[in-house]
């Protein structure tokens, strides 16, 4: 089993970064890096989840947990464009992750995950707005937007 230390080691290297260099694209203190692969200290969960994002692996494989490094954002991703898990789809651009927004919702229960990545997946989002904009070129659609647009002009009287 691999352990998380020298998984960063291993997503570190295969980039071609130094220590120093993955430190500050994190934000992290310079010498931090070097602590988490020797295993002398052990990322916050936070920190194990700014790493995961920017190398675009799930925490699952950066924990050394899983072979896998699917994400679940990329797994949706593939699944709402068409593509098959066997096709090639070109590398994931590396970058530090936005922190995100905490959901609204609560007692979310066993959805929240799933609702919480498909609210958060772009391609999610171009086929809801696509599917929108569909249903407001129809008649039906046209007349909705004219109720709307009167509503809005008696407010503003």
């Amino acid at each position: 089993m691999v352990t998380l230390a020298q998984r960063i080691e291993e997503l570190r290297t295969k980039e071609g970064l130094t220590r120093p260099a993955l430190a500050a694209a994190l934000g992290l203190p310079r010498n931090a890096v070097e602590k988490f692969e020797t295993g002398r200290q052990t990322p916050t969960k936070e920190q194990q989840k700014k790493l995961a994002d920017y190398f675009g692996v799930c925490l699952a494989y950066l924990q050394g947990e899983s072979d896998d490094p699917t994400r679940q954002d990329t797994w949706m991703s593939r699944a709402l464009s068409g593509v098959s898990a066997d096709e090639d789809e070109p590398a994931p651009i590396r970058r530090p992750a936005a922190p995100k927004p905490k959901p609204s919702m609560q007692n979310q229960g066993s959805q929240g995950g799933i609702l919480t990545a498909l609210l958060a997946n772009k391609a999610f989002h171009d086929t809801i707005k696509a599917e929108i904009l569909e249903v407001l070129r129809t008649k039906e659609g046209q007349d909705l937007l004219a109720q709307i647009v009167k509503k809005e002009i008696d407010k503003q009287k």
